[in-house]
């Protein structure tokens, strides 16, 4: 199935990376959220994982929450069955090797909302849940940091799902912001295990 957001009982706001990019990056952002005492959930591109294994490991020893998000981040609505099920399951043995588990969560690469074909290959791939966002602040532009937390700001809501990405510094200089802006709004950033259980 597909999930956008999460209970609007909820007091929480999942801040999800799509991640890939420059290791340092991610690293970055995972010093500001120990710092902060945050979690947050990552999914992560295979290829990029298969050439990271420390900071996937750093990432499960801290706490936080993995996802599959394809092996090499393809347009993955424009394959064909087959190969759709190889990106995800590809990815997920990646995930699988480094960790022990292929993770509870997958996200579809180059499209927000799957298809059900993708819902369907995911599910033969050991993914029950397809995670979406309904807050995009369209970090994967650059636009910078302080564009970043202020186009997330306002449309925090309680069960809020954050899109961001692991792939400019900017990214990271709005972590810290839009963390004290989501508990300004008297929320708190969680992974997507605890907003959707």
């Amino acid at each position: 199935m597909y999930v956008g957001h999460g209970s609007a009982s909820s007091g929480g706001v999942a801040l999800t990376f799509h991640t890939a990019g420059d290791p340092l990056i991610v690293a970055d952002i995972l010093s500001q959220a120990n710092h902060l005492a945050v979690k947050a959930t990552f999914f992560l591109v295979g290829t990029w994982a298969a050439a990271n294994p420390g900071t996937v490991a750093r990432i499960v020893e801290e706490g936080h929450d993995l996802g599959n998000h394809t092996w090499s981040h393809t347009d993955l609505a424009h394959l064909a069955p087959g190969p759709m099920f190889d990106e995800i399951e590809r990815c997920a043995n990646v995930l699988q090797s480094l960790t022990g588990s292929i993770g509870k969560w997958f996200r579809p690469s180059q499209i927000d909302v799957p298809t059900a074909a993708i819902l369907a290959q995911a599910g033969h791939a050991g993914y029950t849940t397809s995670v979406g966002f309904d807050v995009d602040p369209l970090d994967y532009t650059d636009p910078g940091a302080a564009a970043i937390e202020a186009r997330a700001r306002p449309r925090l809501h309680p069960g809020a799902i954050v899109s961001l990405h692991t792939l400019y510094t900017g990214t990271a200089e709005a972590f810290t912001p839009v963390v004290e802006a989501v508990r300004a709004s008297g929320l708190e950033p969680v992974t997507v295990s605890t907003l959707l259980g």
